[in-house]
């Protein structure tokens, strides 16, 4: 049997993905891949089952704490790892006893998504979307803020990468996480303030102005780029 570990996603936005075969350093990355993939195709968080899967190496567990790491900032996101076998955590999280355990326990509602195509209007859609969310979730200081941000996310997806994109976002204690995902390799650049003779390259420095942090991750079909919005920042602006 090859030493292989793979990642099986039950149904079409299901939050459930198998690993099975075998998981030791050589094979890590790939895990890697797919989990960070599946996280930025679903709304939410997911849950990775491991009843089926060996791990020869230790050291390979550290592949889902690096994975949990990654979407810390995401819009809803999270990595929950379910090991029959327990007796170890990720990131000091619980690994829980089986899929059906840590499936109840999954927020009924969170993030907000909207599949957009790459076109002029996208951005209009995409600032909608933020102030009737922010509005819902009572973050009525973080709807100009957002709009900036996600206009910026969004209109580099339409200018550079072309290709449909999906924009999300959620809240969090006074924030506001937001997320565009798309499927270009490409991932935007920021080097500060832009020179005044240049055409472009402000777009960055709006998204990096009116948020607390932000970044871009590489996924193996293109990239998501997030940033997470703070209302004790534009609490104290205003003051």
């Amino acid at each position: 049997m090859p030493r292989d570990a793979q990642c099986q996603v039950e149904t079409d936005g299901s939050a459930l993905v198998r690993l099975t075969g075998w998981l030791d350093h050589t094979n890590a990355e790939t895990v890697r891949s797919a989990l960070l993939t599946r996280l930025g195709d679903h709304a939410g968080p997911v849950v990775v089952d491991l009843s089926e899967l060996r791990i020869t190496d230790p050291t390979a567990r550290a592949v889902f704490s690096e994975v949990r790491r990654a979407v810390a900032d995401w819009p809803a996101a999270d990595l929950l790892v379910c090991d029959p076998a327990g007796g170890w955590t990720v990131d000091g999280a619980p690994v829980w006893p089986s899929p059906e355990v840590a499936l109840a326990g999954l927020p009924s509602d969170g993030a907000v998504t909207a599949d957009l195509p790459p076109s002029v209007g996208a951005a209009r859609q995409a600032r909608e979307l933020v102030a009737d969310g922010c509005a819902r979730w009572g973050l009525p200081d973080l709807i100009e803020p957002g709009a900036i941000a996600v206009t910026e996310m969004v209109n580099n997806v339409v200018a550079h990468a072309r290709t449909p994109m999906t924009v999300r976002l959620a809240p969090g204690h006074h924030v506001l996480r937001l997320a565009v995902r798309d499927h270009s390799p490409h991932t935007p650049r920021f080097s500060g303030v832009a020179p005044l003779t240049s055409a472009g390259g402000r777009g960055l420095l709006l998204i990096d102005t009116v948020s607390r942090r932000w970044g871009c991750t590489p996924l193996p079909e293109g990239k998501l780029v997030w940033a997470v919005l703070d209302g004790e920042d534009e609490a104290a602006l205003a003051g």
